[in-house]
């Protein structure tokens, strides 16, 4: 039995050029939805099958796009793709196929923190998401990166600056977003690999998978996905977070399918909002992000170093050096040789045990770990509505 299939027109073709199309294509199919052109249009355009008016009026196992330049270009392109792909359906046109990320089914109520790309502060995000909800219920982090373990690793309790120093001595990414979770968030996390990311974020390998399984021992009662980059965890979840700021465009790629498959929108600065809502209703909440000392710094001669524009003013330090160069080897190490403090404020990313907290030793200062707060004051009511919904799902 052939596959049903949407077809995707244009009024730049003549009616019967698209209908002898059609009949040729190996589908069946159930409706063609014209989305532009008139300069071949003549009023009576019969195309031999029905037209509809949006890619879910029909049943159907795929879209086929026969549309062209001018109508479609390539970004308006991107966005039919991406509202093919959280429909479920693939999208494929003459020289291309784009096939929705396979998700795997997870049994436990779950919620998964995505992003546009890196230095969002997504793990961030993840990370108050999961203390919020941990606060009345078992709660467990899984993250995937790419310095994530080889096997799925669990981390109980968190890991001291000790701790990290060895793991990175012994060749390990002493910096990887589970690590982060469980030494500032304070919840149970399991870290997981992936390599690659495909346009819609699917990986092209990761141990995701196992490190649910791994989960499901603990017995948690809601599981926070933490994801990588653009990556996606490759899990069904009951509800998505998507975490952006005005350095990442909402209509770029497939970035569209992301917010189409998102029940939040975390802008944590200067997110181009009304590009989401052209391709969403979805609610969208604002939030800071500040840096906290995991110890008190009392006024000390402080170096800081992040990934990202946090802003430093309020800590209780004098501050000598602020580098926002935590993923720059090459830089870092150079601003380190000018370095003179007795505190070194370090987020837990990137370079920060290998380089930074080396440097710090030898010279015997002492490391203190920052985490990134979220302050907003919408995100927790949606959180918590959303941790509802997937209990109920």
């Amino acid at each position: 039995m052939s596959e049903r299939a949407i077809a995707l027109i244009d009024g730049e073709h003549y009616a019967p050029v698209v209908r002898d199309a059609l009949e040729a294509l190996p589908y069946d199919i159930v409706g063609a939805l014209l989305v532009g052109g008139t300069e071949k249009l003549r009023g009576d355009d019969q195309y031999g099958v029905p037209l509809v008016e949006g890619l879910d009026a029909a049943e159907a196992d795929l879209v086929v796009d026969l549309s062209d330049e001018p109508v479609l270009g390539p970004r308006e392109r991107m966005l039919w793709a991406s509202r093919a792909l959280a429909l479920g359906l693939p999208y494929v046109g003459a020289d291309f196929r784009f096939d929705p990320p396979p998700l795997e089914p997870v049994e436990t109520p779950s919620l998964a923190v995505i992003g546009l790309g890196k230095r969002i502060g997504k793990t961030a995000v993840a990370g108050h998401v999961a203390r919020v909800l941990a606060r009345d219920r078992r709660v467990v982090v899984v993250a995937m990166g790419r310095g994530g373990p080889a096997e799925p690793e669990l981390v109980e309790t968190a890991p001291t600056l000790d701790d990290l120093i060895a793991l990175s001595r012994s060749g390990r990414h002493a910096a990887s977003d589970h690590l982060e979770a469980a030494a500032l968030a304070g919840v149970p996390a399991i870290g997981c690999r992936r390599a690659g990311g495909g346009l819609a974020g699917a990986p092209f390998r990761s141990n995701v998978l196992e490190g649910v399984q791994l989960a499901a021992q603990l017995e948690p009662e809601l599981l926070v996905f933490d994801g990588s980059g653009a990556a996606v965890p490759p899990v069904d979840v009951d509800a998505r977070i998507l975490v952006t700021n005005g350095a990442h465009d909402a209509r770029a790629g497939l970035n569209a399918y992301r917010v189409l498959v998102s029940d939040l929108v975390v802008d944590t600065g200067g997110a181009d909002r009304d590009a989401i809502r052209s391709i969403s209703d979805v609610p969208i909440v604002a939030a800071d992000l500040r840096l906290r000392p995991a110890e008190p710094l009392r006024g000390r001669r402080t170096a800081v170093f992040t990934t990202g524009p946090a802003p430093t003013d309020d800590l209780d330090a004098e501050l000598v050096h602020v580098s926002r160069n935590l993923a720059r080897r090459e830089e870092l190490r150079e601003e380190l040789e000018r370095v003179d403090a007795e505190v070194y404020l370090v987020e837990l990313k990137a370079a920060a045990v290998d380089v930074v907290a080396e440097a710090a030793l030898a010279r015997g200062a002492e490391v203190v770990l920052a985490a990134n707060d979220v302050v907003s004051d919408e995100l927790d009511e949606r959180v918590l509505s959303l941790a509802k919904q997937a209990v109920r799902a």
